[in-house]
């Protein structure tokens, strides 16, 4: 293919049109010069971080390139367990899309995604800091300065999603990671919904139902409104040790979210309680959050009054806890029921036929970042209830979520395990179990469902 150039010049900030064409072959080598190649061959297997029904999760260090001895976290999908189901497919390329284009401080950074003849590879940041919810296992219940500091953090990532046309639908601790310094990471795009305008809803059914606005449960349509839903959720969460609306199963949840008194400890402050129930409102329209303004209506909030939204943004305010680690590979927050297995990335039984393939067209991804760094000069550097914790987590889903992975539609629905469930959870979990559509349903066949 042939692109003609016509030449510019600029003189004193006028620009003048040269008559003189070039001619110039199109090619992957002149349209991406000197981008960096990337395969499994330039990855090495450091620990299994966890395993599931559709691929395994890798802590990986780069052996080749630029960015030699950098670790990050390899997600490794199998092609034909995804094609097998069309959302799979479609929720897989949508997340890979969305962490291309999303570029946040408080969202998971994507640094290359490649495939193979029959598996796909994402490889992103590794946030050693582990899930929130470690935390808020350990502490019970946060402070509201604590609570304050994260949900901040939480509301600017939501905010640029939006801004973006993109509702998150799935915000819950598991989901939200620190990096080394303690601050915030959005991650788990797999239940995204992309193309999303002032005025849109949509009607899929999905996200953790313990979290889960009540327009999702009743599927009269939802849009960005859902994502404030479920920071009212979190932030009682945070404040109580539990979410605000549960039961002994699903159908009770459920039926608690569209139903249920909403019962604030007395101890909150005043400020911490109003935005809670504003938060919390079952009718969209009187919902903090769900006009226009989004997340400038939460951020004027007087439970954020000492909140300097620029430092937030900036990452100058100080977080509330910082990870004891030990190294930039310290793999201490993942569970020692797979970091202490060899990690090998087993071979794939068969490879797809090119017509399969060609739904993965377009996959490969270097983040602009290794590309500037390719170019760059070298640098010289000088009381609380048991609540389900990261060591009984499960697996592949604890270790996807921790790297902005989805397992494929394996964790859309589901509540929280008590202890004595742990083992039947795990095994729920690693194999492929949704109830997400779109399809309308009434309550009372989605409770038959569930």
């Amino acid at each position: 293919m042939l692109l003609i150039v016509i030449k510019e010049q600029k003189y004193f900030g006028l620009i003048f049109r040269s008559d003189n064409l070039e001619r110039v072959q199109l090619s992957e080598q002149n349209v991406n010069p000197g981008q960096e190649k990337a395969g499994p061959q330039d990855f090495e297997l450091c620990k299994i971080l966890g395993e599931g029904g559709y691929g395994k999760v890798f802590q990986v260090r780069k052996v080749t390139g630029k960015d030699k001895g950098s670790i990050f976290a390899m997600k490794v999908l199998r092609k034909a367990s995804i094609i097998r189901n069309q959302k799979d497919t479609a929720h897989t390329k949508a997340e890979r899309n969305i962490l291309e284009a999303v570029k946040h401080p408080f969202i998971v950074n994507l640094m290359y995604a490649f495939q193979t003849g029959g598996k796909l590879y994402l490889i992103l940041e590794y946030l050693c800091g582990g899930e929130l919810f470690t935390y808020l296992d350990r502490e019970g219940i946060f402070l509201e300065d604590t609570a304050c500091f994260y949900l901040s953090e939480i509301i600017l990532a939501l905010q640029h999603l939006h801004n973006q046309g993109i509702i998150y639908r799935d915000l819950k601790p598991e989901n939200i990671l620190l990096d080394a310094e303690g601050h915030v990471k959005l991650t788990d795009f797999g239940l995204c919904k992309e193309h999303i305008q002032e005025g849109t809803v949509t009607h899929t059914f999905c996200g953790t139902i313990e979290y889960m606005a009540p327009e999702i449960l009743t599927r009269s349509g939802h849009g960005k409104a859902v994502d404030w839903w479920s920071l009212g959720a979190l932030m009682f969460d945070m404040l109580t040790g539990m979410p605000p609306f549960t039961g002994d199963d699903r159908r009770k949840t459920i039926e608690k979210i569209l139903r249920g008194k909403l019962s604030l400890p007395q101890y909150l402050t005043p400020d911490a309680r109003d935005l809670i129930r504003k938060l919390l409102k079952r009718q969209v329209v009187q919902r903090l959050g769900s006009g226009p303004e989004d997340a400038e209506q939460i951020k004027n909030h007087n439970f954020f009054k000492h909140i300097n939204w620029q430092d937030v943004i900036a990452r100058k305010l100080d977080p509330p806890f910082k990870p004891s680690l030990k190294s930039a590979d310290d793999t201490s927050q993942f569970d020692e029921q797979f970091t202490a297995t060899v990690p090998v990335d087993s071979p794939v039984e068969s490879t797809l036929s090119e017509s399969a393939n060609m739904i993965f067209q377009g996959f490969t991804y270097v983040a602009p970042s290794v590309l500037e760094e390719m170019y760059a000069q070298p640098k010289v550097v000088n009381a609380r209830s048991p609540r389900r914790g990261l060591l009984n987590n499960t697996g592949f889903g604890a270790a996807a979520s921790l790297h902005g992975f989805s397992s494929p539609r394996t964790m859309d629905v589901h509540l929280r395990p008590s202890l004595d469930l742990q083992q039947q959870h795990r095994q729920h979990m690693m194999g492929p179990n949704t109830i997400e559509d779109t399809e309308m349903v009434d309550l009372g066949q989605l409770s038959n469902r569930l």
